[in-house]
């Protein structure tokens, strides 16, 4: 289960503040497939990194009671002077993970070949996203943070994502930030609407939809 209790996050902006969650209240049970639904800049994004502990709320509490994943499609979490193949390493030893069994998997999975001997700051935002999804996927989690990553990348890519994610992990939490309605109806049974600050939860997928349009 993840409670988020009054969650307010703001940033420095010149001699004030913006404001981006004012009071986000919700619950997220074990199984749900949950998607966040907003505008561009409604705060997404934000409350993904909140979730996945890379920033810290201005007020509020997270409470975490399963274990959770970096958010994909976020590349923040790499060392960007590090190599792909010594970013899975420092993930390996961080985990207590067989390095080499990783290093397979993730050869495999991103199909990014000699580009992961390249520091990762010269990777494509596409190719970094690769590489946190495989990185992720080498971990077993139980909830899953997802922004936009599943359209990431060919077809062939996007059928591995779904692979991994619906039918190997089909018994895990996933919540995935989409301003897409169709990625949200294909993916979630449940959704979260983040609009002026505030969220609104819904168990009917269509009702949140039709209430996402209207905004």
């Amino acid at each position: 289960m993840i409670i988020c209790e009054d969650i307010h996050k703001h940033y420095p902006l010149g001699h004030g503040r913006k404001n981006v969650l004012n009071g986000v209240n919700f619950t997220i049970q074990k199984g749900q497939k949950v998607g966040l639904l907003g505008r561009n800049g409604a705060g997404k994004s934000t409350l993904i990194k909140l979730l996945g502990g890379v920033e810290f709320p201005s007020s509020g509490r997270i409470r975490r009671h399963m274990s959770l994943s970096w958010p994909l499609g976020f590349g923040g979490g790499f060392q960007g002077s590090l190599t792909g193949y010594d970013n899975a390493r420092f993930i390996a030893r961080i985990y207590g993970q067989d390095y080499d069994a990783i290093k397979d998997f993730v050869e495999d999975f991103t199909e990014l070949g000699r580009q992961l001997k390249a520091p990762v700051k010269t990777y494509s935002s596409g190719m970094r996203a690769r590489l946190a999804f495989a990185l992720s996927l080498i971990i077993e989690f139980d909830c899953y943070l997802i922004d936009e990553v599943i359209l990431v990348g060919d077809q062939d890519f996007q059928r591995k994502c779904y692979h991994e994610l619906f039918e190997k992990r089909a018994d895990r939490t996933l919540v995935i930030a989409s301003h897409s309605p169709g990625t949200i109806q294909k993916y979630c049974n449940q959704a979260l609407i983040i609009h002026d600050g505030l969220g609104r939860f819904y168990d009917d997928i269509s009702e949140a939809l039709a209430v996402y349009s209207a905004l």
